[in-house]
């Protein structure tokens, strides 16, 4: 009997730039010149709501002008080849855009989601696609008058879904870290767990990351040239 397999992958920033999405901090820590605690902190959102908002409106708005790229297509004809064979998959991604989902995906969004929005008061979430007046507050159609929040893990707050993460990684037979370094957590901490059972480890990145394994396979250039070649490769050696 063929042994059943669990790949699990996590997406970065590197995945979606292929995409056109704009990194949210340059080589100078700002983002899209704001500092980070001014646009990605409970803080700054309490200080100054209206920049908050107006920067995520107009970042949810930039969502219509990309697509998907040959990365994202292939990680979810990947996703269903594996499937199928009766083997389990798991996506994870550290980005809020929706490329993942446009592709045909099954995502957990550890750090939120830029196509919704969060109730302050009753923790309501829902897609919206709509509302996109970066000088409007959108109010909870639930809650009267309360205000809506990007659905967004800011710093200082705590990931999604870290529950289900942690339950996946504990059968996880192979592991990708796909448009990240790996070198900072979660993806630091998911390659260490991988690498601790067993698991076969590959990196697609740019450049190599500092922190690179002997026993991870790295993948340098872009993900929508290297990947769809990876994942091809692996489901060859899968047989699927």
């Amino acid at each position: 009997m063929q042994p059943n397999h669990h790949v699990v992958v996590l997406t970065g920033a590197g995945i979606s730039a292929d995409s056109g999405v704009r990194t949210f901090r340059d080589a100078g820590g700002l983002w899209e010149g704001h500092r980070v605690e001014d646009v990605a902190t409970p803080e700054g959102w309490a200080r100054d709501p209206r920049l908050v908002w107006s920067f995520y409106q107009q970042r949810r708005r930039q969502l219509r002008e990309v697509e998907p790229n040959a990365a994202h297509v292939a990680l979810a004809e990947f996703e269903r080849a594996l499937e199928a064979a009766g083997h389990e998959f798991t996506l994870i991604t550290q980005n809020v855009d929706n490329l993942h989902d446009r592709a045909g995906s099954r995502v957990l969004h550890m750090h939120g989601e830029l196509q919704s929005l969060r109730c302050e008061r009753c923790e309501l979430v829902f897609e919206d696609t709509l509302h996109l007046d970066p000088g409007r507050f959108v109010e909870c159609p639930e809650c009267a008058h309360a205000r809506l929040r990007p659905h967004i893990v800011w710093f200082g707050e705590v990931p999604f879904h870290l529950d289900a993460i942690a339950e996946v990684m504990a059968t996880c037979t192979h592991f990708l870290a796909i448009g990240t370094s790996g070198q900072v957590w979660p993806a630091a901490g998911m390659l260490h767990s991988a690498r601790a059972r067993g698991a076969a480890t590959f990196v697609q990145a740019l450049e190599p990351p500092q922190n690179l394994d002997p026993q991870d396979r790295f993948c340098e250039g872009r993900a929508s040239v290297v990947v769809p070649v990876m994942l091809a490769e692996l489901r060859r050696a899968l047989g699927v």
